[in-house]
């Protein structure tokens, strides 16, 4: 079983909200529905089966992320996340990352698709960028050629701001916005 794709996307959402919120040394929850953890593993597990996965998965990350707990509830997992773990995640943050300036950009007033799509091109010459019509978001942008940032992003202009999702391809394509 391969645990990476998981144990990135808790270190990038660990990342977000520490962009979005400051760094503490604090416990952090994390929820993931049973159909995104089938996507992180390419399985179709019922409850009982990922509670069986993520146990090995508590067991690969512990050096990094710290002592891991996780309880499900109806098909929802919760992932707490010790405060080494943030701490971890806290280390691995830099100057220039992604998500730091894209949130940076979003948080001033007046902020436009246009400058979002030129932090999107300043990170890539191969940006995917598409005006959407599902009701939900007005644009999406999305890197085509960086393996480590395979998010699929959805900004909602709300007039004098702009708001944004952050999906797994996976989870954007279920949700059915890409119809």
């Amino acid at each position: 079983m391969n645990y990476e794709k998981l144990e990135k996307n808790i270190v990038d959402v660990i990342k977000e909200q520490q962009a979005k919120l400051g760094y503490m040394r604090e416990k952090v929850r994390l929820y993931y529905p049973l159909s995104s953890l089938n996507h992180f593993f390419g399985t179709g597990e019922n409850a009982e089966g990922m509670a069986r996965i993520l146990e090995e998965f508590c067991c690969r990350v512990k050096d990094r992320l710290g002592n891991v707990k996780i309880s499900e509830n109806s098909g929802r997992f919760c992932f707490l996340i010790p405060e080494e773990g943030a701490e971890y995640v806290h280390g691995l943050a830099g100057e220039g990352d992604f998500i730091t300036e894209l949130i940076d950009l979003v948080r001033e007033h007046g902020c436009t698709i246009g400058q979002i799509r030129e932090l999107f091109e300043a990170h890539s010459d191969k940006v995917c960028f598409e005006k959407t019509d599902n009701g939900e978001f007005d644009y999406l942008l999305r890197f085509e050629d960086d393996p480590q940032d395979e998010y699929v992003y959805c900004f909602k202009d709300e007039g004098c701001h702009m708001t944004y999702h952050r999906f797994l391809p996976e989870d954007y394509e279920e949700f059915g916005f890409g119809e």
